[in-house]
């Protein structure tokens, strides 16, 4: 039923669709990594992520009959797949590990860069044009950003030595994941989305596996397995969408609708503070009147990125008849 659906779609339905999905699952995704920062490492719960990804992705390629496509990779493009891989798992590793400096909206600011190197990367390496108007968004999102999360850029009264250790954490898992979603793009001519990532889970596995630390497996409650579950699944959705949405879109678009993924965070924070969920590890974020604005600055800066091309489209198809 859900395939028919999707066959209905066009692919700049599709396009978003897809990265619709992305966005919703890794604004969620902050919160469950910080639940369970208390009872496993980085490394470790990277490493469960990557396993059970990876036994999910190969299970669906070989009912689709698509992992044959290994077969024809050159050597260049295994270089490709692993490096993609390496910076995949130090994208992960990274950011959880920032968690521990940093709340999840703090975190996720920081992490907006991601949007903008990736959004040039396209533009660098594949030659996707940027209009002058996509440009301007670009710079109106960054103050959209930045007016949202200003309530966070108070130094003042935080540990100023812990903030900039982990916003440093931070702009290395960006460049990292940057450096991944290109060469992902890079690999689509030749490995479907699903396949790339299956590559890169499989390699995860064996290289983190001796520096993992399986028995805190052992010790882990029934919740805490479900936390940990959740991010497994969280990663075999929230990637595998994101691996689609980039086969449909520029990566300009997606990387603008990615602005939208910390109001997704700082909204179930502020959900999980008005609901007395685990008021140890979660507190309030300040939401006052220019962070309302700079919603309304990022969402409108969003829509105009996606809507800029169809509209430069249907005025060309206007000209032409």
């Amino acid at each position: 039923m859900i395939s028919r659906m999707l066959g209905a779609l066009t692919p700049s339905q599709l396009g978003l669709f897809f990265v619709a999905t992305a966005v919703v699952f890794w604004g969620i995704l902050p919160i469950a990594l910080k639940l369970t920062t208390g009872f496993i490492d980085p490394v470790t719960l990277t490493w469960f992520r990557f396993l059970v990804a990876f036994v999910v992705t190969f299970y669906l390629q070989w009912r689709l009959r698509l992992l044959q496509q290994f077969i024809g990779l050159k050597q260049r493009d295994w270089l490709r797949l692993s490096l993609a891989g390496v910076l995949l798992m130090t994208n992960y590793v990274t950011f959880v590990w920032s968690l521990d400096y940093l709340s999840p909206g703090t975190s996720q600011l920081n992490f907006q860069t991601a949007p903008f190197f990736l959004a040039f990367g396209g533009a660098l390496f594949f030659n996707e044009r940027l209009t002058a108007v996509q440009l301007a968004c670009f710079a109106t999102l960054a103050l959209g950003v930045l007016m949202f999360f200003h309530p966070a850029l108070d130094f003042e009264q935080s540990n100023t030595t812990q903030i900039v250790m982990g916003i440093s954490i931070v702009q290395f898992s960006v460049l990292s994941w940057t450096s991944y979603a290109l060469l992902q793009k890079a690999l689509l001519k030749r490995l479907s989305p699903n396949n790339i990532l299956m590559g890169i889970y499989a390699l995860g596995i064996v290289v983190m596996a001796p520096v993992s630390d399986f028995s805190q497996f052992s010790a882990m409650t029934a919740n805490q397995w479900l936390v940990t579950v959740f991010c497994a699944l969280n990663t075999v959705i929230a990637y595998g969408c994101f691996g689609q949405a980039m086969k449909y879109w520029h990566t300009a678009q997606v990387s603008a609708m990615l602005a939208l993924t910390p109001i997704l965070s700082f909204s179930m924070n502020a959900l999980i503070v008005s609901l007395g969920l685990w008021p140890q590890m979660f507190s309030h974020d300040q939401l006052d009147a220019l962070s309302i604005s700079g919603i309304v600055v990022i969402v409108v800066s969003v829509f105009v990125v996606q809507l800029w091309p169809l509209y430069l489209q249907r005025k060309q198809r206007n000209v032409a008849g």
